[in-house]
Parts: C-alpha cells; structure tokens; sequence
C-alpha cells in the first residue's frame, strides 16, 4: 500500500500493496468438499462473467467493456531503462516455471484521489515493494515485504529519458523508485536478491481505496483505539469492516502504533491484503456484477503494469495460475532484517535473507523458522473472514503461534 508519510525510521519495518488482491481472486478458498467447489472461482472467470453480466443489463457489447477495461490500462516498457544483463531464471523441477511479480506502491500526489493529505511535491515515491512469488507446481504462493528504510547497495538504472544514474552504496531501498521509477527499482531487486521478475505492478492511493470500495469493504481487527488525530487518523478498536479513506489511514497509520515503527504498519497491511483477498473470492462479490465490475475498473484505471500484461487476457490468464492454490497456502513474511548499527532509524537485512532469496531463487519453501510469525490468507488475523478450523493442520502449519501472537500484537492487530 502507498504511504503518505515522511521516509523516517524507527528501527523495524514496513511494507504492501493492494494488488496482490487483483491476482488473488483466483485461488482456492478451503471449507466442506462441495462448499469448496462451487467456490472455485478463477480471474479468468471472474473476468468472463462481469462483462458477459453487464452486456446483457447495460445492452453493450462484451467487446466494448474490453475494450475500455483494456484503455484504462497504463502499460510501461522499461527494457531501454535496463543497464547491464539481468539474472537467468533457474532452472527448477516442476510443470512449469515459478514466477515471480513485484508490487509497489505509489504515493504520487499527481492524479484524481491521489492527494489525500495535503502533501505536495514532483515525481513518486514508492513505501511498499513486495515480491510475490508463485511456486512452480502452483501449491504454495508468498508475498515477501521489503522495509522502504532498509540500507542496500543501490544498481546502476536510467531514467524515462535515458539519463544512467551509477551505482551507489549504502543506498535506502525506497530511494531507487524516486530517481528513476519502477525500473530502478526492479534493478535493484534483481542484482540484490539474484531473482529474476517475469512482471511488474505499481498502484496508487486511489487504485487501492477504489478497489477496497468496490468490494464492500475488508474487515479487520483493531484491538485498541488508534488516535493520531496530529496526522488525521482516528481509528475505533473493534471487528468491522473499512472502506474509503479510514481503509488507507488504516494501512498507513505508524505513528501512534509500535512507537512510530513500520513494523506494525507491515503486518496490518499484509492482514489487510489477506483479508482482501478473502472477500474478493467470496460470495458476496462474485454474485454482484456490480461488484466485480467496479473492481475491475479500479483496478484497471489504476495500475501501471509490464508490456506483457498489456490487456485484460494476459492479466486473466496470469490469475488462472493461482487456481489450485488456497487461501491457506498464501503467506506473507517480512524479509528478515535488524536495526542499522549505523542509524537506528533505519535497517539492514540479517543473513537469514540471504537464505530467503536463495529458496525463493530455487523455489523451495520456505522454513518454519522463517515463516514464524507469516500471516495467511486464509485464517485472517482476529477476523471471523472464513478462518481454517484450528483442528486443520494447516491452519498452523509453518508458523510459531506464539510469535504470530506477539507480531500482531505489535503491530495493532488482534492476534
């Protein structure tokens, strides 16, 4: 998710983004055996039934609500931003290739919905980068956050217009995004981690709010009342449902919460992507056209994709590879980091990132250890959103229930 605060640090971290949900209305959500199939819902179909839906209610053609869904894309090309060779893609076992997507989030202040406190200045920033990645037999998926304060050695990139920006060390992450956009960042990614991306996703302020708002609103679970009145944020304790602009105070709250720490600020918005994901393969969205389709324009007025996701096929096509993953198989983890010895506001990664990027880079699993305190998909923190029975083992699976506990506690969620 974007955030609209300064780039300070306390320490801990920070991190998301809101399209991870686009993707996610494709996997599988777990209950009883015939429940659980007629709820197998795909983008690809989603995609179908909206617009076949409202061609029939509105008298247009399907081939006209492609065709616009298809022009509210924007569509960036950055193979001429690229210096230098980018990493092989190894060579895995499996039925296919992993694959591997990069979400950030854009806090440009340019844009309708965009300005939403005031702020002003040129050019975007990016607070949030996730990786997304998908296994190559398609049965476990995981959205790795990536602190915007941590300290890394930035790569060499260019600009929109062509301009090299060299190399640098002792570079803060959110930086690359600001010099040069998405492709800096991506740079920068690929020669830290070794993984190659096969795409991109960048969303706004707007994109996320208006595809929260078209939903219905993603429940969550504040444990005490969050009052940051001094940056307009004032969030009632409780279990309910959000939209609007207390959904984006919601995930861009950190002052008040944690100690003024991005650590709790990354786990509420890793809850609040796997809460997302929940209500958008839900019932109550798929059996609203209306939904869906006010989803899919948010979505698509709002994303700034790679050239090979440049129409609504290609996307549909890429949420069809989630279809045999469930909701209980999707963790999000934050790469494993510590305060800078330099600089205790911001941080560096610990050794035990190295060993996340090479699993991710061979796609193996990830260990138990490193997945101690991940949330998932499908037992959304404090939520009642359809959570695993306790009995099923997967419901724990992987994780450490007392570190989960205090982590979420942390970071202002129920646990």
């Amino acid at each position: 998710m974007p955030d609209a605060e300064s780039s300070s640090h306390d320490g801990t971290q920070h991190g998301t983004t809101a399209e991870i949900a686009t993707s996610a209305p494709a996997v599988t959500r777990t209950g009883k055996r015939r429940a659980r199939t007629r709820k197998r819902h795909t983008v690809a179909k989603v995609l179908l039934i909206s617009t076949l839906v409202l061609a029939m209610v509105s008298g247009l053609s399907v081939a006209y609500i492609y065709r616009h869904l298809n022009g509210n894309l924007t569509v960036l090309d950055i193979d001429d931003q690229i210096v230098g060779d980018r990493p092989d893609k190894v060579k895995v076992a499996g039925p296919q290739e992993p694959l591997n997507i990069l979400v950030m989030g854009s806090d440009t202040r340019d844009g309708e919905g965009n300005n939403i406190d005031g702020l002003t200045g040129d050019g975007e920033r990016s607070d949030t980068t996730i990786l997304l990645h998908l296994s190559a037999d398609r049965t476990r998926a995981y959205g790795v956050s990536i602190p915007r304060d941590s300290m890394v050695d930035r790569a060499a990139c260019k600009t929109a217009d062509g301009e090299e920006i060299p190399a640098a060390s002792y570079q803060m992450w959110n930086a690359a995004f600001s010099i040069a956009g998405p492709a800096c960042t991506i740079q920068q990614f690929e020669h830290l981690t070794g993984i190659r991306l096969d795409h991109f996703v960048v969303v706004d302020f707007e994109g996320f709010r208006g595809m929260v708002d078209a939903i219905g609103g993603v429940e969550v679970c504040i444990p005490e009342t969050i009052d940051d009145r001094a940056h307009g944020i004032y969030l009632e304790a409780g279990t309910r449902k959000i939209k609007g602009q207390e959904a984006l105070n919601y995930v861009r709250e950190r002052y008040a919460v944690s100690g003024g720490s991005d650590i709790g600020r990354m786990k509420r918005q890793q809850a609040f992507i796997a809460s997302m994901a929940h209500a958008v393969v839900s019932a109550g969205t798929l059996t609203r056209p209306d939904r869906i389709v006010s989803f899919l324009e948010a979505a698509t007025t709002s994303l700034t994709l790679d050239k090979d996701l440049d129409n609504l096929f290609k996307i549909a096509k890429l949420g069809y590879e989630f279809r045999g993953i469930g909701l209980d198989k999707i963790r999000f983890i934050t790469i494993p980091n510590t305060v800078d010895p330099q600089d205790p506001n911001h941080l560096v990664w610990t050794p035990d990132a190295d060993d996340v990027w090479n699993k991710l880079r061979n796609d193996q699993p990830l260990s138990k250890r490193l997945t101690a305190d991940a949330i998932s998909a499908a037992n959304v923190p404090g939520s009642s959103a359809d959570p695993l029975d306790p009995d099923d083992p997967r419901a724990t699976a992987g994780t450490d229930p007392e570190a989960t506990s205090e982590s979420l506690q942390a970071a202002g969620l129920c646990a």
